[in-house]
């Protein structure tokens, strides 16, 4: 990881020294995103080190050395902390603001304009057929496509980007030297050497955390993902996904909120009425994202 970093101010800042203050704050089992973002809008001069044990975080140095040490991810990763002029812009719409992310692989594809398309882990057939179609169309329209990584939906639309020479970035709900699932740990390493892996899950409190305990990092990778796309679009999505998450933090973070019109035909579901009452766009066609979205001229196939 490098040490290099442009400032807003003349406060150096140690990129090392930010991580293991961003990990050693994260041992306390109270710490939240929101609790974070709380400390940092009282104090918004301050740097993560300020909140965190000097002694702790000298000791959680050697502790992180040891684990990427031991990482079989084959891929370098670095940091993006606040305050840095790297760190993503979008973010500042955000209701909890990050404080630090990692990420692996081009950051400039966070300047390109950029759509997350997803959904549910269990699509249905005529699911499969949207997505891919959908995100085909995105990427000869040149937008950058954002998921999630997890199966379904996400993995679908990761892949129809690459496949149609399209670009794509994956914002996880586990750490950055983690691969789940599973079978997507190849699509991962890809994404991550050659496109764009971002998390802002703590390494080490995931490392020892129970599972049901890690599973709350992932409705707050949506939030992270909507607010550094334009637009969000769900394909399919049941009554309790946690989809919903990025779709509610897309209407107030002021992005644009798509819904499939097959997801308003489906009985079983109330919340496509709910969110649509709330701003979010029905899409009959694919012309219907394009026009809600300004700088891009409507297609006609």
């Amino acid at each position: 990881m490098s040490e290099k970093f442009a400032f807003f101010n003349e406060t150096p800042i140690s990129p090392l020294r930010e991580l293991a203050a961003y990990e050693a704050i994260w041992e306390n089992q109270k710490t939240s995103f929101k609790g974070i973002s709380d400390m940092f809008a009282m104090f918004p001069a301050k740097q993560l080190s300020d909140f965190a044990n000097a002694a702790r975080i000298t000791e959680v140095m050697s502790q992180l050395n040891e684990v990427i040490s031991k990482s079989k991810a084959g891929y370098d990763f670095n940091l993006l902390i606040s305050k840095t002029l790297d760190f993503p812009k979008g973010l500042l719409d955000a209701t909890d603001k990050l404080q630090l992310l990692y990420y692996a692989g081009n950051l400039e594809l966070l300047k390109t304009r950029s759509v997350a398309v997803v959904g549910t882990r269990h699509p249905s057939n005529e699911g499969v057929n949207r997505a891919e179609r959908i995100v085909k169309y995105l990427v000869k329209d040149g937008f950058t496509i954002a998921s999630g990584l997890a199966n379904g939906i996400d993995t679908i639309a990761h892949n129809t980007a690459l496949k149609n020479g399209g670009s794509t970035f994956a914002v996880i709900g586990t750490p950055i030297n983690e691969f789940y699932p599973k079978d997507n740990k190849e699509l991962q390493k890809e994404i991550a050497l050659k496109q764009l892996l971002i998390s802002q899950v703590p390494i080490l409190r995931y490392s020892y955390q129970s599972p049901k305990g890690n599973r709350l990092f992932f409705p707050e990778r949506n939030k992270t993902m909507s607010a550094l796309t334009e637009a969000t679009i769900i394909i399919e999505a049941g009554e309790t996904s946690g989809t919903l998450v990025q779709a509610k933090a897309a209407l107030q973070q002021g992005r644009k909120l798509f819904i499939l019109n097959s997801c308003f035909e489906n009985k079983a579901i109330t919340w496509p009425q709910r969110f649509e009452k709330q701003g979010a766009i029905r899409v009959r066609e694919y012309n219907d994202i394009l026009d809600n979205l300004p700088g891009h001229e409507v297609t006609t196939d």
